[in-house]
């Protein structure tokens, strides 16, 4: 069916598959979220210290 060289490059091929579908989990789960929310939360903090200056200088 397969010779040596085929198996280990069909072994090959399923460890990269599998390496990146792992990858894309923990990209799609932790970094992503974890990313977009600082952003979010960091331009919270600016429009709260603008809105503070405002008053302050009003």
């Amino acid at each position: 069916m397969f010779d040596f060289d085929q198996y280990l490059g069909f072994l090959a091929f399923l460890g990269i598959l599998t390496l990146g579908f792992w990858l894309m989990i923990f990209l799609v789960t932790f970094v992503i979220p974890y990313w977009v929310g600082g952003a979010l939360i960091e331009r919270l903090k600016e429009i709260r210290e603008e809105k503070k200056a405002k008053r302050l200088n009003a």
